[in-house]
């Protein structure tokens, strides 16, 4: 299933009291949409998911949903490493209106493949959403291999999959192994367009939030033929990509939106706002 070229993985907007601020959460959809994305994640790790609760999760989705009214897809990240705690998320987030669901491996407790196999099937049969996968395994100590990322995609609505293990040999044999209707999404925005060019859909971005408009060009070149602009603009928005990572994200990111006039607030501890030295960094990245 396509759910366009560009999603972002949005941050999620903090009060001075370190609530969700939702005033905010409206003016950054509202933002996010006249930049291009296609499709918004809402609490994936960007939206630090760690931290918020199940309550602020399902609040979230709900605010989402009623103000992006339809305009593009809101995919919920409702995946843990709690099988049953995923279950009553995902029913949660399915009533709240959301279009597809986020799924991320399961951390710390490190299932086997057959493990792997198990939990994903489990979630698939809890709802009639459609399921991106998301394969991250610097993070999650957890590797989902080639072979079950294909057993998953023949199970009716895993349609897709978020792949941020960097390793464009395994996505290749998942993109030539699985369906034309899977759809594969690089998670590193700088692997976008070397992604791109194996066949890949198109990408889960934080950079999106500071060059989604310059993104979407990359992308709309690419599938235009025009090779070399698509290159060029690659080249040129890398130091930035790389930038949006100097630090745990979404701290970097959240720094740079409020260098653009975007107000989302601080991260929650245990992530901590750049420093000083940090900040100028960004500062220098944006001019």
């Amino acid at each position: 299933m396509n759910f366009g070229k560009l999603l972002t993985a949005m941050v999620t907007p903090f009060n001075e009291q370190n609530k969700v601020d939702y005033d905010k959460v409206t003016e950054l959809i509202e933002y996010l949409i006249d930049q291009d994305s296609d499709g918004l994640i809402i609490a994936g790790t960007t939206g630090e998911s760690p931290t918020l609760t199940n309550e602020e999760k399902v609040q979230l989705f709900k605010h989402t949903v009623k103000v992006v009214n339809g305009r593009v897809p809101i995919i919920a990240g409702t995946g843990s490493n709690n099988t049953k705690n995923s279950i009553a998320l995902t029913k949660e987030a399915e009533e709240a209106g959301v279009d597809a669901l986020l799924l991320v491996t399961p951390y710390y407790n490190k299932p086997n493949q057959a493990g792997l196999y198990q939990h994903f099937l489990a979630l698939a049969e809890s709802t009639s959403l459609p399921i991106m996968l998301y394969n991250i395994p610097g993070r999650t100590m957890v590797h989902l291999t080639v072979e079950t990322i294909v057993a998953l995609s023949k199970i009716d609505n895993i349609v897709s999959v978020k792949e941020s293990s960097g390793n464009l040999d395994a996505i290749s044999q998942i993109i030539e192994q699985t369906d034309d209707s899977f759809t594969v999404y690089s998670g590193d925005d700088s692997l976008t367009l070397p992604l791109k060019s194996i066949g890949a859909d198109g990408v889960v971005s934080v950079s999106s939030h500071i060059v989604g408009k310059e993104m979407k060009q990359m992308l709309n070149a690419y599938d235009e033929g025009n090779v070399k602009e698509a290159a060029a603009i690659h080249r040129r928005l890398l130091p930035i990509m790389r930038g949006l990572f100097m630090a745990p994200s979404p701290a970097p990111v959240k720094a740079a939106l409020r260098m653009k006039g975007i107000e989302t607030g601080s991260v929650r501890l245990p992530l901590v706002n750049l420093n000083e030295m940090e900040e100028k960094i960004i500062q220098e990245l944006l001019k």
